[in-house]
């Protein structure tokens, strides 16, 4: 869990996402908000969350279905947002993997005890390397041994990674081909928020680069998108 505790919102009132994100933030976490399934699926693929607060009434896929689809890959807990009185929804919510249940109408300051509690019961140090920990990926002319932090070129010789490059690593390999913002590498990779003339990702783009680019003023691993940010730009195998 990082510093500031990252929560995801999903509700379809956006009265009830946003003074709950306000309120949330307010005691020291940081929000995001989504209103249904498919903008929390885009918000989960390019940010790293801590838990996540789940209206099971939502247009299209609901809070069920989503917490039964999430719940098996057991890293992140989930907070249900149920009707008043439907004693059924929060019996199958926690059967199928839920972590607690609140019922509406709530008190922001029990959401927050609940949320702190949820926290506390799985705080858990999460692998560097993410959903990456424990293999080896190749990737343009380079293989990532994860668990030695080392990349390995196409004659064996050797390049160790700090902890740093090696976590902004496996994130962009996580997500390749995928564009990501300054903002989200730096939630990605260290779980907060980018303040004013924050260069700590550029800097540590700058480091990997000349680690892995053939040509550092051409780069064509991590490329540099206008007004987006960057892109790995290559396949992610595992490799034999």
């Amino acid at each position: 869990m990082g510093p500031q505790p990252h929560i995801l919102i999903v509700d379809d009132h956006a009265q009830i996402r946003e003074s709950v994100a306000r309120f949330l933030e307010k005691n020291g976490m940081r929000t995001t908000v989504a209103r249904d399934a498919v903008e929390m699926d885009a918000k989960l693929a390019t940010g790293h969350f801590d838990l996540l607060v789940l209206d099971v009434m939502m247009p299209g896929e609901d809070g069920l279905s989503v917490c039964r689809r999430l719940a098996p890959e057991g890293d992140l807990p989930i907070i249900m947002l149920t009707a008043l009185g439907e004693e059924t929804d929060r019996i199958v919510g926690l059967e199928i993997g839920a972590d607690d249940y609140l019922a509406k109408p709530f008190n922001p300051r029990e959401l927050l005890a609940r949320i702190k509690s949820v926290l506390r019961r799985s705080n858990r140090d999460e692998p560097v390397a993410g959903r990456l920990a424990g293999r080896k990926v190749s990737f343009a002319h380079w293989i990532l041994d994860t668990d030695r932090q080392v990349l390995i070129d196409q004659s064996t010789t050797e390049t160790p990674l700090t902890t740093s490059e090696f976590k902004l690593l496996a994130v962009l390999l996580e997500r390749a081909r995928m564009v990501l913002s300054r903002d989200q590498l730096l939630d990605l990779t260290a779980g907060r928020t980018a303040g004013p003339m924050d260069r700590t990702i550029d800097n540590q783009i700058s480091r990997l680069r000349r680690k892995i680019e053939p040509d550092v003023l051409r780069p064509s691993v991590i490329k540099t998108v206008r007004n987006g940010g960057y892109c790995l730009a290559a396949d992610v195998e595992d490799a034999p």
